[in-house]
């Protein structure tokens, strides 16, 4: 690990934004953990685990495109502060229901509905603001891979920290600790010193810049074609981590710890990924890299879908969460490195839409299917349609670089006449 890992660190507001934000991100996996031991606890279905990953992002999924254009339109910096407060007013409404135990499964489906509208607005805002927190834009793709790292760290924290707290002292304690997060990241927001905010003057409405969002992408096939694999990993991929309660209760016969030590495990290969990711020297091939770790993704599901040895499993899980990293870092990196500055928010708002709107669909399905073939079966198959995106991937990369190669021999025939 050398110095340029944590280059992005020289600029004060991105520090600050990375100190608050892994507060609140522990917080935020830990009642993520909570809500779908409870769901399951109360239910003992996999399709309601299911249901509730789809309630938790769905919304995101419908207004994204609203987020996208929001963000653009108006002050980004108060647009997130807004809606770190309204998170905190969910987690704190969340906590209360499960305090006073009157409550049902349908509640927290929908509280979670409510925090899937919050973020809608949240996700573009937050990642196109880091855009301007970082002082040297050559560090950009550098804080992108830190922000990932950070996510990663508190998914590695946070479900172990639930799954003690939910053992040990009960369910809104979780839930509680969650609420107190946010103090730190509405802190850090309050503290950054950013350049005064200038209004620009529209002269479309919302459904016109929204269109001009989406005439873009289709206009740029680089950005097109990421978010579209994102997308096919979002929907029939990534939803493998709703069936993590099933192999800690039926299959390992355990207990909310461990739960808790799965997610863990692919939170910490996650990290691992976000390292990797960030200490990688500039101008290396994202797309390559991308490519490879899709492929140790396929493999990680393919071995952790029937591994009867917990260990061995936590193995598997981990290797998982390490190819799962570049899924989104470096999707996102290719986005944010490449897009049209007056683009940003609504482009990142088609990213959003892509890795959140899909997951939901994708919970329902891998909920339906799993019910009917069984949960390993399912996560093998899973497994297998990764291998089959990494291999378009590459098959990409090799198009690329024939379509280069021809187009160089084409140049020096026109130039020899």
């Amino acid at each position: 690990m050398n110095i340029s890992t944590f280059s992005a660190f020289k600029s004060r507001n991105y520090r600050l934004y990375f100190s608050g934000q892994s507060i609140s991100l522990i917080g935020t996996w830990m009642q993520k953990t909570a809500v779908s031991w409870v769901v399951y606890s109360e239910t003992h279905s996999k399709f309601m685990l299911g249901l509730t990953l789809f309630a938790s992002m769905f919304p995101s999924f419908v207004f994204s495109f609203l987020g996208g254009v929001v963000s653009d339109r108006y002050n980004r910096y108060k647009l997130l502060l807004l809606t770190q407060v309204a998170s905190m007013i969910q987690a704190v409404l969340i906590t209360l229901l499960i305090f006073f135990k009157h409550y049902s499964v349908w509640e927290i489906i929908a509280l979670s509905a409510l925090l899937g509208l919050i973020n809608a607005f949240d996700v573009p805002a937050r990642q196109s603001l880091v855009y301007e927190m970082v002082e040297e834009k050559s560090d950009l793709p550098n804080a992108l891979a830190l922000n990932s790292s950070m996510v990663n760290l508190s998914r590695l924290i946070g479900p172990g920290i639930a799954g003690l707290a939910l053992e040990k002292f009960g369910e809104d304690i979780c839930f509680g600790l969650n609420a107190l997060s946010f103090i730190a990241v509405i802190g850090s927001l309050l503290m950054m010193r950013l350049p005064e905010y200038t209004a620009k003057i529209r002269t479309k409405n919302v459904y016109g810049e929204l269109k001009d969002g989406f005439v873009y992408i289709r206009k740029t096939p680089s950005i097109a074609f990421t978010l579209i694999m994102l997308a096919l990993i979002s929907l029939l991929v990534l939803p493998f981590s709703t069936l993590i309660p099933v192999y800690a209760k039926d299959i390992f016969k355990g207990t909310a710890s461990t739960f808790g030590v799965i997610d863990s495990a692919i939170g910490l290969g996650a990290f691992c990924g976000a390292i990797f990711l960030a200490s990688l020297k500039p101008g290396k091939n994202l797309r390559k890299i991308l490519a490879i770790n899709t492929l140790v993704f396929g493999v990680g599901l393919v071995l952790f879908s029937h591994s009867t040895n917990y260990p061995l499993a936590l193995f598997f899980a981990t290797l998982s969460g390490f190819g799962m990293m570049s899924q989104i870092t470096i999707s996102n990196t290719i986005i944010q490195t490449t897009v049209d500055p007056a683009m940003r928010g609504r482009v990142i708002s088609f990213y959003a839409m892509a890795f959140f709107g899909m997951q939901p669909l994708g919970g329902l399905l891998v909920g339906a299917v799993s019910q009917w073939v069984g949960t390993p079966d399912t996560v093998l198959v899973q497994g297998i349609i990764t291998l089959v995106i990494g291999g378009l991937l590459y098959r990409a990369i090799h198009l690329n670089k024939s379509a280069a190669k021809t187009l160089a021999g084409k140049t020096e025939i026109i130039q020899s006449h």
